[in-house]
């Protein structure tokens, strides 16, 4: 549990601003910080994190207004206690070289229902294992895996950030979230790396569709691990884990 000032500014980073609208009981947009305190008021004991995908609405409840535009946003947030949820849209504004980004929250209702297709940690990282050893499997037959200096350098990149920044959770997160996420954020990578080298030995249209057919549940896979992995701290709070 943290104060709305140490949430805002970990969400906001290096952000110009963050303003929420559509928020109960204001009649426009307000700071970050605010909306925070003041969904805490409104009884939001904390947020889930959804990153729908089309055909995927991975961690919505409803009802079909909100769940259409967390889609287009392909990400959302959803009020633990409260029957709201917030949706980002993200603008760019300033001259060239001194470009800045700036986000207005969407808060809208929400039904209250268990969200969509959200694992457990433990089913998280046993599907994300499995998941990962046949795509491995598939792309190395298919000679489609990331290679060539571009991917290294990518690797490379990644390794960086992930020294850097080795907390990947907030602290009381369970030490298998933070595994958890790791390995998805990895596995979400070496897909885009996959996506980004083009179609590698596959030639044939056949094959093609076989490295589409092998990357696109371990895509999946990974952002279920993530959703379980940032919920966890919520799921555990709502079944009495302390």
């Amino acid at each position: 549990m943290v104060s709305p000032d140490d949430a805002a500014v970990a969400i906001v980073g290096d952000d110009a601003v963050h303003r929420v609208e559509g928020l109960p009981g204001e009649a426009g947009p307000v700071g970050l910080t605010l909306a925070l305190g003041r969904l805490r008021a409104l009884g939001a004991r904390g947020l889930r994190v959804a990153l729908p995908a089309p055909g995927h609405p991975l961690g919505l409840s409803g009802p079909p207004e909100f769940n259409a535009r967390a889609l287009e946003a392909e990400e959302a947030m959803i009020c633990h206690g409260a029957a709201l949820g917030l949706v980002p849209e993200v603008y760019e504004a300033g001259p060239e070289g001194d470009v800045h980004v700036e986000v207005v929250w969407h808060c809208l209702a929400v039904r209250e229902a268990p969200p969509a297709d959200v694992p457990s940690l433990g089913e998280a990282e046993r599907e994300l294992a499995e998941a990962l050893r046949d795509a491995t499997e598939v792309l190395t037959r298919l000679d489609v895996a990331g290679s060539g200096p571009v991917a290294e350098a990518a690797l490379a990149a990644y390794r960086a950030r992930a020294e850097r920044g080795r907390e990947v959770l907030a602290p009381g997160y369970p030490s298998r979230a933070v595994r958890v996420l790791e390995m998805a954020q990895r596995v979400g990578m070496l897909i885009s790396l996959a996506y980004e080298n083009g179609h590698g030995g596959a030639v044939s249209a056949a094959e093609m569709a076989a490295r589409g057919e092998a990357l696109r549940p371990v895509e999946r896979t990974a952002r279920r691990a993530q959703v379980a992995a940032y919920n966890s701290v919520v799921e555990e709070r709502e079944r009495g884990v302390r």
